[in-house]
């Protein structure tokens, strides 16, 4: 954890909020430091009821002590994923001793998708920290015969619920009972499911979305039947613009995400299927990680609904098991393994470098990039940064890598005893990802600046008069920091399919949501109208409004005004 907090909390309020993506998330919480009410919380004004309240709750807290700020709003998620890599190298540790322990905690604290998770506004490093407390409470409780342990485990799971999903509370005891099962050791449950766990479970997991259905009637029919069962069928009554990957990409941003350490979690993954380790008591542990790994990734390729978040949940799994695989199989495949992973890295980050990969950074960010999908769809052109911005990460990155690699070649020449080459293999394969990191956080900060709607909203603050308008065309999660930034609440045009779907049709609702009418009528009113959109020109509504001017483009928007005086 010392290791990981620099790297996680460095420069947190440098690059604005990204947008679609953390303004939103933001911006409740604003809204609820305001309100203080978390059983409605709100964005722009309009019913949420998409995610608990965990998150937001959090960061209103700290900005109540600390100021609203982006610095304030992220520090949520850094906190989060210092308790997640803390569980893990714990876990590990009571799992494989102190070493194993450590290279758990690298391993999580290293894999691309979580760090960069850890460092942005969103509930999924919650839902993995309540987690990864939760399977290691649960498994160290299981195996030492302490109840109070489980009992604290299952509270965790509860709280993945209020952090991001209902299943996070039903998903993870499954995977362990499973793993029981399968070693004749499921019976009596009560050692592994006592009452007052199962219960705190349940309290922490539902009693919100319980309150949350008596405060806003149709909630629990969204959450679970629209939001869930329609949206793994497609068929949803509130669909938003969200575009799913194919299971291929899905699994290859999953998968890449946990590299190299998803090399060793594969060995160790193997080894217990190939020893049919499910039927040994000892094994309990590691079978209900593999399980949970299997499972996420899984269930989500074969899912019609996918996102690129949507493997986090296993990001912890897969991190102990590449701990196991480095501590009991660590031999010179492996660290051969390792050593054509960073040398063909090391080569291609290198060409890339010298080639210019601009094709290829849209490429990799049509796949892996929400924001950069839904500005495809709209038709506006990609919010995809100048290619110049993320030369000198490339270059650093291909020298890090060319350095590892020279480094296992001297480790598995040198080392005379397979535990020195495996002790030297992984300290290798630890710092050389350490040392990736702030280029990563780079790399964030670019893509966030980049796609911000902040400097279009303080345009619109400094020139905006007070009877001015402020329309947003479109989801207003594409824009979701628009208020923060801009000071003023924005009519919604054509954003009814949106996570505000189900709150647009409420009562208090209805004067926010503008059809192309109400908008025309406020046009030639004689009153300054605003359009942040994200619609391209040749689909937007305002192009067709007389004395439209476009004021430019930028960040997968654009910004239109009706008079300029």
């Amino acid at each position: 954890m010392l290791v990981a907090a620099p790297l996680l909390f460095a420069g947190l309020g440098r690059a604005p909020f990204d947008d679609p993506g953390e303004g939103m998330h933001a911006e409740i919480a604003r809204e609820l430091a305001m309100s203080r009410d978390p059983l409605a919380l709100t964005l722009n004004g309009v019913r949420y009821v998409d995610k608990p309240p965990l998150l937001y709750v959090l960061i209103a807290a700290v900005s109540t002590v600390s100021g609203p700020s982006e610095a304030a709003a992220r520090a949520v998620s850094a906190c989060a994923a210092l308790a997640a890599v803390g569980a893990t190298a714990w876990l590990g540790a009571h799992l494989l001793g102190p070493r194993g322990g450590l290279v758990a905690g690298v391993a999580l604290l290293t894999g691309i998708g979580f760090f960069a998770y850890g460092r942005y506004v969103r509930p999924e490093t919650l839902f993995v920290a309540a987690l990864a407390g939760g399977f290691a409470l649960c498994l160290v409780g299981i195996r030492d015969g302490r109840r109070g342990l489980c009992a604290a485990g299952l509270a965790l799971f509860g709280c993945a619920a209020l952090a991001k999903d209902p299943l996070g509370a039903l998903l993870p005891p499954l995977a362990i009972g499973v793993a029981l099962a399968l070693a004749g050791r499921a019976r009596p449950f009560s050692a592994w499911l006592p009452g007052t766990g199962v219960a705190a479970c349940l309290i922490i997991g539902f009693g919100w979305w319980v309150g949350a259905e008596l405060r806003t009637p149709g909630f629990g029919w969204y959450t679970t039947i629209d939001n869930h069962v329609l949206n793994v069928a497609r068929a949803r009554h509130f669909a938003d613009e969200d575009v799913p990957l194919t299971a291929v990409e899905f699994l290859a941003v999953a998968i890449g995400s946990t590299v190299p350490w998803i090399i060793a979690a594969g060995v160790a993954v193997w080894s217990l299927v190939r020893r049919r380790a499910w039927r040994s008591a000892d094994e309990v542990g590691w079978v209900a990680l593999t399980i949970w790994v299997v499972g996420v990734f899984g269930i989500t390729a074969l899912s019609p609904f996918r996102l690129p978040h949507y493997g986090l949940p296993a990001s912890f799994a897969v991190a102990l098991l590449a701990a196991r695989g480095w501590e009991l199989h660590g031999g010179r495949r492996l660290l051969a393994a390792h050593l054509v992973f960073f040398a063909t890295a090391a080569l291609g980050c290198g060409a890339v470098w010298i080639g210019g990969g601009a094709q290829l950074l849209t490429s990799v960010m049509d796949v892996t990039d929400v924001a950069t999908m839904k500005a495809a769809a709209a038709g506006l052109p990609p919010p995809v940064p100048p290619w110049e911005e993320f030369r000198p990460v490339f270059l650093s990155a291909a020298v890090t890598f060319g350095l590892c690699a020279l480094a296992l070649v001297a480790v598995m020449t040198l080392a005379r005893s397979p535990q020195r080459r495996r002790s030297l293999g992984v300290l290798v394969v630890g710092a050389t990802m350490l040392a990736t990191m702030p280029g990563v956080t780079r790399s964030l900060g670019v893509v966030t600046s980049n796609r911000a709607v902040r400097d279009l909203a303080w345009t619109v603050a400094r020139q905006a008069g007070p009877d001015d308008v402020l329309a947003h065309e479109g989801p207003i999660e594409n824009s979701g920091a628009l208020e923060w930034y801009s000071g003023r609440r924005p009519v919604i045009v054509d954003g009814l399919r949106s996570v505000l779907g189900f709150g647009a049709e409420r009562p208090e609702s209805r004067d926010l949501f503008w059809d192309a009418d109400r908008l025309r009528q406020a046009w030639t009113s004689g009153r300054r109208v605003w359009v942040v959109s994200v619609r391209s020109p040749g689909r937007s509504v305002v192009a067709g409004l007389p004395g439209a001017r476009l004021l430019g483009v930028s960040g997968g928007r654009a910004l239109w005004v009706n008079a300029i005086r």
